[in-house]
């Protein structure tokens, strides 16, 4: 009975958080009564697990030791791997990261070996949090999608759920925010059917996150609102983690003065922000608030006591993500009090954080994937050992077709690791795509265009006198020209679009479904708003910017990518010579 319910309490984790202590405590009490050592140990563990989010660290501590204690007696060794998990897991969320992830990587081999399902995926997500919190994202990436495999709607007891809110907020940390949205929208579907409130708010506050980063924060009001409205204790959102600041921030960037006040002045409430990603989270809530006061003297000091905190690259568990928010919000402080120097420095400290994330980003794919292909060469190895114990033809039968399955498997995922390594399909400096996506997408897209008898633009895109640029103001204002096009160029696009850095100052553009001629009116919008930018560098105004343009479409002569290609570059090059600024049709530049 104790230990039925002791299980039942570990189960109810992720679904009741509730009804999961309640058990837990009930079981505890029976199974001291009755001396029942397994039942006290599955009930520690619980109690450990629940007491993390809804208790103080140190409870959590003391319960998971306790349920170590239990299982080290009865020489269990994956409850064993449990509770030390567990314990990585307090580890972490009290700022020692390094110390959390020794704990918990020498238990990965054995816990593949002797923890199932749901267990092997708590052990597999618990290594990706400790990376996670270390700062390490293609470690913490790959683990987690891992654990994600394991897990599944019919046996996950709800751990999917929460599989799909940590990798959302690794992805944010990686800077895929619309890839973290989707996993936050299957959270919340696979939660659907649980009483877990602090679960919920987890995966509403990584859509705030990502719709603030999006520039949508507006969207996200209702998410905060529903957040705040979740009570900060063990009928809500645990006592833990707060993310008042983060709340602040997506308020002010919505404009919601008020709000954004009242959550800046709730966390700084004691216990005061500890880890890296807090502290300067609340310094740039601060800072917004203050400059929309119009307080600018005290916003720029509110960053300035953070500062050497967010250009510590040595700091552990402080994420690139916050730190391209902190140099962004400073670039926009420095802008507002009239000193162009500082607020380009900080956008070149802005941009290279983000090219470092982007690195990450690429990397940790590759990381998925390795992975991925050791960890089912383990489970092909384990299921090979056990074939030899088997007795019957049926179970031989059975376990070759399962290591066929396991083999075709590896085959995919060392597939799919080699087409990993060869996309490098994002420009670093832009991201926009590169040149080699637009080698590989071009031809399906003309294909389908001639297929379906719809007319396949391209245009081709040269920002006039870059060279002159370059020279004259050097090649970091030149890349900072380079982003911003790019920016418009994402802008302007639609989904089905396909926007490329061509090359140097040459862009092209993949507009299926349109002809030459409203591609002609869309580029020639673009360039009267390319126009009206303007950029400030340390006292001088750089505006009047042109582009010269290309277009053609599939419906004319060219009937090859190449020549389509070629088609668009002559409209370009005759743009040029009739004096640049301006966007040439393909039959145009034929009359020319």
């Amino acid at each position: 009975m104790s230990l039925r319910l002791a299980r039942s309490a570990w189960r109810l984790l992720r679904i009741d958080a509730a009804r999961a202590i309640s058990s837990a405590d009930k079981a505890l009490a029976l199974a001291q009564a009755r001396g029942d050592v397994l039942a006290q140990a599955w009930a520690q563990l619980a109690r450990g697990y629940h007491l993390q989010y809804f208790g103080t660290l140190t409870e959590a501590a003391q319960a998971l030791q306790a349920a170590q204690a239990h299982f080290d007696a009865l020489g269990d060794r994956a409850g064993h791997i449990l509770a030390v998990a567990g314990q990585a897991r307090i580890l972490w969320r009290g700022g020692e990261f390094r110390a959390a992830v020794d704990t918990v990587l020498p238990l990965r081999d054995e816990g593949l070996r002797v923890l199932k399902h749901e267990q092997r995926g708590m052990l597999l997500n618990t290594i990706a949090g400790c990376y996670s919190a270390a700062g390490d994202s293609q470690q913490a990436f790959a683990y987690m999608y891992e654990a994600l495999r394991d897990a599944s709607p019919t046996r996950g007891h709800g751990f999917d759920a929460v599989l799909h809110a940590n990798l959302s907020h690794e992805l944010m940390q990686l800077g895929d925010f619309e890839q973290a949205l989707r996993h936050v929208a299957q959270g919340i579907t696979r939660s659907a059917g649980t009483h877990n409130p602090f679960l919920r708010s987890v995966l509403l506050i990584n859509r705030v996150v990502c719709l603030t980063e999006l520039g949508r924060a507006a969207e996200a009001l209702p998410d905060v609102a529903e957040v705040l409205a979740l009570p900060t204790d063990p009928s809500g959102r645990g006592a833990n983690a707060k993310h008042f600041e983060t709340l602040a921030i997506a308020a002010l960037a919505a404009g919601d003065l008020v709000l954004g006040e009242q959550l800046v002045a709730q966390a700084l409430q004691p216990p005061a922000a500890s880890l890296p990603d807090e502290r300067l989270e609340l310094a740039v809530a601060r800072t917004m608030l203050a400059q929309q006061q119009g307080r600018l003297d005290e916003a720029a000091q509110r960053l300035a006591e953070d500062r050497a905190l967010a250009e510590d690259d040595a700091v552990i568990g402080l994420s690139l993500r916050v730190r391209c928010r902190f140099f962004d919000c400073s670039a926009g402080l420095q802008q507002a009090r009239g000193e162009p120097g500082p607020a380009l420095a900080d956008l070149r400290r802005w941009q290279r954080l983000h090219q470092q994330q982007s690195l990450h980003a690429s990397r940790a794919r590759y990381q998925a994937a390795a992975l991925q292909t050791e960890l089912l060469r383990l489970q092909h190895t384990l299921a090979e050992r056990e074939a030899q114990g088997r007795a019957t033809e049926r179970a031989r039968a059975e376990l070759a077709e399962a290591n066929a399955q396991l083999s075709r498997r590896i085959d995919e995922v060392q597939a799919l690791q080699e087409a990993l390594r060869q996309q490098a399909t994002r420009d670093a400096l832009t991201t926009l795509h590169n040149r080699r996506h637009l080698n590989d997408t071009l031809p399906a897209m003309f294909a389908l265009a001639r297929r379906e008898q719809q007319p396949l633009a391209v245009v081709l895109i040269d920002l006039d006198h870059f060279k002159s640029v370059n020279d004259r103001f050097g090649h970091d204002v030149g890349d900072e020209l380079l982003m911003a096009f790019g920016r418009l160029l994402a802008e302007s696009v639609r989904g089905s679009d396909v926007a490329c850095r061509y090359g140097g100052e040459e862009f092209c553009l993949l507009l299926p479904h349109t002809s030459a001629g409203v591609a002609h009116r869309k580029v020639s919008q673009l360039l009267q708003r390319w126009r009206q930018q303007s950029f400030d560098l340390d006292g001088l105004t750089l505006q009047g910017l042109s582009f010269s343009a290309g277009v053609t479409d599939s419906s004319g002569p060219a009937d090859t990518p190449d020549a389509l290609l070629k088609a668009a570059d002559q409209a370009l090059l005759a743009a040029k010579q009739l004096g640049r600024s301006r966007v040439l049709a393909a039959g145009q530049a034929n009359s020319a």
